[in-house]
């Protein structure tokens, strides 16, 4: 029997729900272990006062994981780097080629660890402007790079996701069929409206 890929999905106060929630969505769908992971508690609030259930909490043990997962949200993007193991963690799994997911905001966690450093990387719109890195910002929608995968923000996450499903061995295509992403999201040019 195949072992299930496992992802980590890290998450603080004012985390983007929106990402948050269809990363975990999707990869469990797509019959992956998918954990949300808190540094804080349980008990977590996003920056819309969506209150989640984390499924752990923070700790050293997250190299087993086949992929660390950064969402966005602007506040939980600032507390995530100032929890002692974050940086840590991603510095060593980059060292170790670990697949490490960044996007929105939470490309600011990704840049403080330094993975953005001679890569090329997305993020969103004006960030590019701001980042600390050397590396190479790319006008798409999802960048894949030296076992790290950025994305833009809330309307890209379905691709971020998707691509993630696809970069751990898992098959998108029926999950996109079934979640009608071809009808809503390709069919029509992106739109539904008329």
């Amino acid at each position: 029997m195949e072992t299930k890929k496992r992802i980590a999905v890290l998450v603080a106060e004012g985390f983007e729900e929106m990402e948050t929630v269809t990363i975990v969505d999707i990869l469990r769908r797509g019959n992956m272990v998918c954990d949300l992971v808190s540094i804080e508690g349980i008990d977590v609030v996003g920056a819309h006062n969506i209150k989640v259930k984390t499924d752990l909490l923070f700790d050293q043990g997250l190299m087993d994981y086949d992929m660390v997962v950064l969402p966005g949200g602007l506040a939980g993007a600032m507390k995530l780097p100032a929890h002692p193991g974050v940086i840590a963690l991603l510095k060593d799994r980059d060292e170790r080629q670990e697949w490490i997911g960044a996007i929105c905001a939470g490309l600011r966690v990704a840049d403080t660890a330094g993975l953005l450093d001679h890569r090329n990387y997305t993020a969103y719109p004006g960030y590019e402007k701001r980042v600390e890195a050397k590396g190479n910002f790319i006008d798409e929608l999802v960048v894949v790079d030296d076992r790290l995968i950025t994305s833009r923000g809330p309307a890209t996450v379905y691709e971020f996701t998707y691509a993630i499903l696809d970069l751990l061995g898992g098959n998108s295509a029926p999950i996109k069929d079934r979640m009608l992403y071809p009808d809503a999201f390709i069919r029509n040019g992106g739109s539904n409206h008329a």
